[in-house]
């Protein structure tokens, strides 16, 4: 294994304060980048018309020309550039207010260099999608997924695939149980230049501590009780593709922190070795937890977590996206058809109705499992809602029996418009609760009600 040299980053550092300068461009040379010096924000300006840059990190308080006047000329210049701005705790509004017209980041005086490093990395792999989008929409080429969705959401995220894949920035996914993030990280793959180097899968939820350590890393012959051999670890398996840390949540703050140190140095040590073994790997990580409320609990590294959310992709649960249902489902009735021998000719409209009406608390996942059942026990040549799994069963009897109390709704729509209105009635107007109740966004719901004219 041999650690691929990179293209060297050039960074411009711009402060009045030449001893400042000279102590982050010594930083930056040894981390192997290249630093270029400007002591103002006209000076800056200048630079940045002339050569190209990788990224700029600037001083809000200069005496010539002010770091916010400086970025708004080198921002309207090269509005791909990434630039973070210094600043003292004294004018950190200047630097919000720079971030809200497109600065990258903002970093408070004294700088802390590991924030430091971790904030140019994000913005040089933002960079890199960002550039992958511009090509993307001029080539207008669609990525080869494998997922199934026409539905607005879907689509959305099949395009950010697009962008995403060929760079090499980590991406963390995010999702209910059961929505298909593994499928995704697998299609980003797919499109990747990694494409021909392996894709290893790892479900950190599914193993104890230490032998996830020795999972991932490796270990030595006689490291702890068993090791009767020395074993390579998954990082070192996916050298030259791409690793997928699935719930990514569920590890130990220890083991966080050695994840840290691979992600930045792309560099191990097996479990009991005393050797170094660098790797060329790309991370791509999922969770069902909100990892913003762990690290906010205290239970996920902050550093960590922003190491890992360079790009989010979030896949919809599925009663979001309930029109990609019918293509789902025949999608699934042919696999599993084939798989089990079986004919079918098709679906009953009540059992298609069943499956739309149905929220699906395990997703596709849930969907996925309730037609093999269904296609392995049903009788004659057509699904029916009498061969699906009880838990359907049972609640397309509960809504037969509203339907006599209440009366029958004239289409799915109609049941769809009634089921709103009255979760609304019932929260007087609150749309988040009535959004909450519906196990659906709050920006869905207002899509709704706009179709409906409510």
């Amino acid at each position: 294994m041999v650690k691929k040299t990179k293209k060297q980053v050039t960074v411009l550092v711009v402060d009045d304060e030449q001893v400042h300068r000279f102590m982050l461009c010594s930083m930056f040379r040894e981390w192997g980048w290249k630093c270029v010096e400007a002591d103002d924000g006209a000076t800056a300006v200048e630079a940045v018309k002339n050569h190209q840059y990788d990224a700029v990190l600037m001083d809000v308080r200069m005496a010539r020309m002010d770091g916010r006047e400086a970025f708004s000329h080198i921002h309207a210049q090269q509005p791909d550039l990434p630039v973070i701005i210094m600043t003292a705790y004294s004018s950190v509004n200047d630097a919000v207010d720079a971030i809200q017209h497109g600065a990258h980041d903002y970093l408070t005086k004294p700088l802390d260099f590991d924030r430091l490093r971790l904030a140019l990395e994000r913005a040089l792999d933002r960079k890199q999608v960002d550039k992958q989008r511009h090509k993307e929409k001029e080539s207008k080429d669609e990525p080869s997924t494998g997922i199934i969705g026409t539905s607005p959401p879907m689509q959305e995220l099949i395009e950010m695939i697009g962008y995403v894949a060929p760079t090499e920035a980590t991406v963390l996914i995010a999702g209910e149980s059961g929505t298909g993030k593994e499928l995704v990280a697998e299609s980003l793959h797919r499109n990747s230049n990694r494409q021909d180097g392996p894709f290893v899968k790892v479900n950190c939820a599914a193993l104890a501590e230490t032998l996830l350590e020795s999972e991932l890393f490796g270990h030595e012959k006689g490291s702890f009780t068993g090791a009767d051999r020395s074993r390579e670890g998954k990082f070192v398996q996916a050298d030259g593709g791409t690793l997928f840390l699935d719930e990514i949540g569920e590890t130990s703050q220890a083991m966080q922190v050695k994840l840290l140190r691979v992600l930045q140095e792309q560099e191990l040590q097996r479990v009991g070795g005393e050797e170094t073994l660098y790797v060329n790997v790309r991370v791509i990580a999922a969770t069902n937890r909100n990892l913003e409320e762990e690290v906010a609990a205290g239970n996920f590294r902050e550093d960590l977590y922003y190491r890992l959310n360079v790009v989010m992709l979030t896949v919809p649960p599925l009663r979001e996206r309930k029109e990609d249902i019918p293509d789902l489902v025949h999608f699934f009735v042919e696999k599993f058809a084939e798989k089990n021998r079986r004919t079918v000719e098709g679906i009953t409209s009540e059992c298609m109705q069943l499956l739309l009406n149905y929220q699906w608390p395990g997703n596709v996942r849930e969907l996925e499992n309730a037609i093999e059942r269904g296609v392995i026990l049903m009788r004659g040549e057509q699904l029916t809602e009498k061969s699906l799994p009880l838990s359907l069963q049972k609640y397309n009897e509960k809504s037969q029996v509203n339907n006599i109390e209440n009366g029958p709704p004239s289409s799915l729509q109609e049941a769809e418009k009634m089921l709103i209105l009255q979760t609304l009635e019932e929260t007087e107007g609150n749309k988040s609760e009535a959004a909450r109740r519906l196990g659906i966004s709050r920006k869905t719901l207002q899509n709704k009600l706009q179709k409906y004219e409510q």
